[in-house]
């Protein structure tokens, strides 16, 4: 078997060539601003009413913020609890991104459509564990 190697200026001059732009994307400044605030109130609506797991999320993450804000703690503190909560989200909007992806590509079963999409849980998982870890840290003081 003969394998296809490029000399590294071959390589070079191919990464060299512009790639091509999706004619969705927008490049002027306050307009692309504008759009794009849009366009992620767009994908929270969706989130809402096509992710069961972001909206069991929101319900877990909105009363952690109010009590999180309650809570007799530094400003530091309150803020390291809210952050990590909002991490959930973020991640779970990135995990159900890259589940779309893999579902549009195909919705055949395949090794790597699974491996995908198990790392997107996986973080999300991480992101709970994590956010466990740090309201313990904090409120431990609190309690004992």
């Amino acid at each position: 078997m003969s394998e296809n190697k490029q000399s590294p200026q071959s390589q070079r001059s191919q990464d060299a060539q512009p790639q091509p732009i999706s004619e969705f994307k927008s490049t002027s400044g306050f307009k692309r601003i504008f759009s794009a605030f849009f366009y992620s109130a767009e994908g929270f609506k969706s989130a809402w009413k096509n992710e069961h797991a972001f909206r069991q999320e929101l319900m877990v993450v909105i009363p952690g913020i109010i009590v999180a804000l309650l809570l007799p703690v530094t400003p530091l503190q309150k803020l390291l609890l809210i952050a990590v909560l909002v991490w959930i989200i973020i991640i779970e909007l990135i995990n159900s991104a890259i589940e779309a992806v893999v579902d549009r590509v195909s919705l055949e079963r395949n090794p790597l459509s699974k491996n995908a999409k198990d790392f997107g849980s996986a973080a999300v998982l991480l992101t709970c564990v994590l956010a466990v870890a740090t309201w313990a840290v904090i409120l431990y003081p609190l309690l004992t």
